[in-house]
């Protein structure tokens, strides 16, 4: 995959990609040969019927004429509280605006691709992830290399298109390697379709283990390819999941199970992290696009579009400053050029960071928004029965989620770290924008709130004078016009204890017999919750999870295990 893409031109009517010399979709014919090459040639929509969880990938996104037209036809056939994941592959993203006049030819297609354009991404690398909530449907579209993109997806696909560029104009699309990714990664009784009749397409379908059938071709063509995975289809059981701490943590976990169609017990356990009044929401430094840095920006990207569509009444103010440090700018220009931020969201000038897409948001209004009822009183240890989970009298649970923050140390034995930090308020307007610079300066809605203090090994909340002067101090060195503001002014103050881990990574995913644990995310909760509780909600449910593999080892919590 290049930087240096020559793009995409429409040429007699169709988009036609200047790299590889092939038409993306011909405004004549392309929604029908859609329909019958991938929908009917994959048997949908009778395969899905009666099913509670359904997954459709595909290579070669383009346009997404092809994902259209399935949400199309799952609008019209969907299976009562069904849900629909969708994933695609895109070495070379197309621009929005070349994406929606392509899409413009087909017209009944409208309310769809309005959502898809709407969410189309910005960036030129990375996993971005579209919702289609009314469909209980979404689709993770990894922006990258074909191999790196299969080896990384840990779904499994019910229905494969394969829709690449022409194999003699693309064949990196089609080898022996990406063929067998495919089969690695098709369900039992899975099904594969695509218009080329290539004799090394169906030698390397049938060597993936593939079942292959030459049919008639589509509109001139002579003949295409089916293939069927043997075995038989069968929908993940539907667990009953107990989920353990009401911060930004379990009010993630409690959205994502809503949306796998879950039910999901919420129990509050100890004090909260997340019970400041405000909380920034902004991009971390990672030189490089490296793991560290995708995962990072994928979870930041994927918690600011989240909270902007479902809980805008919980945005207090967007768009900050970062000031950097003199080490830190290599940092933020390689975060610039990694292509994983939408393009102009950051922008550097002199040693101010300028982050387009942060939010400061109300924590208690996002968490009233996504967490639901909740299970008030003291948590007794969980114990596991027979027939699965129990907390005191209430069970059993299939599945045990802990987001507690550091008391999901003791709950589970994980080697988490306490960090104590105190904020501090006053009610006054702030007088500058968002800022940070190691502390930070944010609006809440009554005021401003300033800080923070890191107390590592520090488990006390309780509210310190001292780290009401340090954080006077911070401010005061930093932003001096705001501090003198301050002097004489009633301050109040916020304490909480947040979990880390000895890498500084968050921790995500299952620790075995049905346990699974969101914990260790430091000061970046809200940054990181929302994308990581949607990977633990998918383990805990048997469905294709939004991270990729190398990410999800990143935050494994048994990555200590053997240390």
């Amino acid at each position: 995959m290049s930087d240096t893409d020559p793009g995409a031109a429409f040429e007699d009517g169709a988009l036609v990609s200047r790299r590889f010399g092939d038409v993306y979709a011909a405004r004549a014919g392309a929604l029908a040969q859609s329909r019958a090459v991938f929908l009917a040639g994959c048997g949908l929509p009778e395969r899905w019927a009666g099913r509670k969880h359904f997954t459709v990938a595909e290579l070669g996104f383009g346009t997404g004429l092809n994902m259209l037209a399935l949400l199309h036809l799952w609008a019209q056939h969907k299976p009562a509280d069904a849900t629909l994941h969708l994933f695609s592959v895109e070495g070379y993203p197309l621009r929005r605006e070349e994406a929606a006049q392509a899409l413009a030819a087909f017209p009944e297609l409208g309310d769809l691709a309005a959502p898809l354009l709407r969410q189309w991404p910005q960036q030129r690398h990375g996993w971005h992830r579209f919702d289609f909530p009314a469909l209980g449907a979404t689709l993770d579209l990894a922006l990258m290399d074909v191999r790196p993109a299969l080896a990384g997806w840990q779904g499994r696909a019910d229905a494969w298109f394969l829709d690449g560029f022409s194999p003699a104009k693309n064949p990196a699309m089609w080898t022996d390697e990406v063929l067998a990714l495919v089969g690695a990664r098709a369900a039992a009784g899975g099904q594969a379709a695509t218009w080329s009749a290539a004799g090394a397409v169906r030698r390397g379908l049938a060597a993936a283990g593939f079942a292959v059938e030459r049919l008639p071709g589509f509109t001139g063509k002579r003949e295409r390819i089916e293939a069927r995975m043997p075995g038989a289809p069968a929908d993940p059981a539907s667990p009953r999941l107990a989920i353990v701490g009401a911060g930004i943590a379990g009010a993630s976990l409690a959205r994502a199970a809503r949306r796998l169609g879950l039910q999901a017990r919420i129990f509050a356990h100890g004090a909260m992290a997340s019970g400041n009044p405000a909380a920034l929401v902004s991009p971390r430094l990672a030189a490089g696009s490296g793991v560290p840095a995708r995962l990072h920006a994928q979870a930041f990207l994927r918690s600011v579009a989240l909270v902007r569509r479902e809980a805008p009444e919980a945005v207090i103010a967007e768009g900050a400053i970062r000031r950097l440090k003199p080490n830190e700018i290599a940092r933020a220009e390689a975060t610039i050029a990694s292509g994983l931020f939408p393009q102009g969201s950051l922008r550097l000038q002199g040693d101010a960071l300028h982050m387009a897409d942060a939010l400061v948001i109300s924590p208690g209004r996002l968490r009233a928004i996504w967490l639901g009822e909740v299970e008030e009183g003291p948590v007794e240890a969980p114990r596991h029965m027979s027939d699965g989970w129990w907390l005191g009298t209430e069970g059993p649970f299939d599945a045990l989620l802990l987001a507690a923050g550091y008391p999901t140390a003791a709950l589970s034995g994980l080697p988490l770290r306490p960090i104590r930090g105190q904020v501090s308020t006053a009610a006054l307007p702030p007088g500058a924008p968002p800022t940070s610079w190691g502390g930070y300066l944010i609006p809440t809605e009554e005021g401003l709130l300033f800080g923070a203090t890191h107390g590592r090994g520090d488990a006390d909340p309780s509210i310190r004078a001292d780290d009401q002067a340090s954080n006077l101090a911070g401010l005061a060195r930093a932003m001096p016009d705001v501090a003198a503001r301050l002097e004489g002014a009633a301050l109040g103050a916020a304490a909480g204890v947040r979990a880390a881990a000895g890498d500084h990574q968050p921790m995500a995913g299952t620790l075995g017999s049905g346990r699974f644990a969101l914990t260790a995310l430091g000061g970046r909760g809200f940054a990181l919750a929302p994308l990581l509780a949607e990977q633990v909600a998918a383990l805990a449910a048997g469905v294709a999870p939004p991270l990729a593999a190398d990410c999800a080892k990143l935050v494994d919590p048994r990555r200590f295990d053997s240390n």
